[in-house]
């Protein structure tokens, strides 16, 4: 290429982005900046950043959540606007910050006019359950899917009862998905993905469990059983897990379904353990770029101890660290435990300060959890060998999951 045609182009660029830009200033022509910085000393990649309600009304109180976007320098970042208690307010991702690096982006906003705009979805939530058919004892005969945002869990849902498409909610980034079975299971499965798009709306219409083979987009790559599976609610009684089976009802919501971010709130009423009955309001959410889910109960009558956990298997080694001041507390299993039998590794973090030791019983490896004032919070995770870019050895696993502990325990700060 001759130097005039690529000062040509790189004009042409300039050109472009300086039109774009004064149209995102036309649009949306009241803007407030914000600080984001990487206090750690290692870089970090796709950093999700939440400005909530009160941090926007501290810049400006005519903030305007139906027209907004977000802007490094000139480019545009894309963004959401987050409407639930749990993680409110502006959503988005920062693909790379370096060590110690601090960035300033602004917020350009509408004040009056509803502008919403198109990214590609990274991240998604859905609840999928037959409609149109019935319940004979406890299996639905006849109906057709249709996705949904609420559900009440009918008392005739059991395990393989055929009315929840792959038997529950389900939620994915462009890196991994998972769903956890809506019934007295209550356990958390792993979907590996072989490539970043959303595949979730298509699994299971072509058989109900052909997610159990290698498909294109990848598969069910975990079996649970009796266990914890990954990341699943769990109490510790009598040397043995019991995970929220007994309770008296269970709804589900979808609370977010976004481009960068969705998660699903889900009740569990009346909990039947030890003698006692509690109420459990579980949040999990994902946002784009990462493998991370991020669980987050609230639990009635002050319980002493809770737990979580990952399925046993024969064929992965465990790993295990208490934590300290500078990283989160970890369990974490790699081998050739995926159900392609291939490489799968599977790490529940959790914080030190919650922590009351390492269990097992005959299906999972376990860490007690104490809440806090009846609040816990966890992340859970499952990284596949044909992950497109991913984790491909024990070697990286490991330093991958040291990576997180580290990153968990400082967040990136907004302000």
């Amino acid at each position: 290429m001759s130097m005039k045609n690529l000062v040509a182009i790189i004009l042409a660029f300039a050109l472009y982005g300086s039109a774009v830009a004064q149209t995102l200033e036309r649009d949306f022509p009241l803007s407030f900046k914000v600080k984001v910085s990487n206090l750690s000393d290692a870089a970090r990649e796709n950093c999700m950043v939440i400005i909530s309600p009160d941090d926007i009304q501290k810049q400006t109180k005519k903030f305007n959540s139906k027209a907004f976007v977000v802007l490094d320098k000139a480019v545009e970042i894309p963004s959401q606007y987050n409407t639930e208690d749990i993680d409110k307010g502006i959503v988005f991702v920062i693909p790379k910050l370096e060590k110690r690096e601090s960035k300033e982006f602004t917020i350009r906003y509408h004040a009056t006019d509803v502008k919403p705009r198109n990214y590609t979805k990274r991240t998604q939530a859905e609840l999928s359950h037959k409609v149109d058919g019935k319940f004979v004892n406890r299996e639905y005969i006849g109906g057709t899917f249709k996705n949904v945002d609420y559900l009440r869990v009918p008392p005739e849902h059991k395990d393989h009862s055929w009315f929840i498409r792959y038997e529950g909610p389900g939620w994915e980034s462009d890196k991994v998905g998972y769903r956890f079975y809506l019934d007295q299971r209550n356990a958390t499965d792993v979907f590996g993905k072989k490539g970043p798009e959303m595949v979730l709306q298509n699994v299971g219409l072509d058989g109900f469990d052909s997610y159990h083979e290698i498909q294109p987009w990848g598969m069910d790559v975990m079996k649970v059983g009796k266990s914890l599976g990954v990341g699943s609610i769990g109490a510790f009684e009598n040397g043995k897990t019991i995970r929220v089976e007994k309770t008296d009802s269970v709804t589900c919501r979808i609370t977010e379904n976004g481009v960068v971010y969705s998660s699903i709130l889900t009740n569990y009423y009346g909990w039947k353990l030890g003698g006692k009955k509690y109420d459990v309001q579980s949040t999990i959410s994902i946002h784009a770029g990462t493998r991370l889910s991020h669980q987050i109960l609230s639990v009635t009558n002050n319980p002493d101890t809770l737990c979580t956990g990952i399925v046993k298997d024969k064929l992965a080694k465990v790993f295990k660290s208490k934590g300290d001041a500078q990283h989160w507390g970890y369990i974490a299993t790699y081998g050739n435990q995926s159900l392609n039998n291939d490489a799968l590794g599977l790490v529940v973090f959790f914080n030190p300060a919650n922590a009351l030791g390492f269990k097992e019983d005959e299906f999972s490896e376990i860490i007690a959890l104490k809440p806090n004032m009846g609040k816990l919070e966890y992340y859970f995770e499952g990284a596949w060998e044909l992950e497109a870019n991913g984790i491909s050895n024990e070697t990286e696993f490991l330093s991958y999951i040291q990576s997180m502990a580290s990153q968990l325990s400082q967040p990136v700060s907004a302000r």
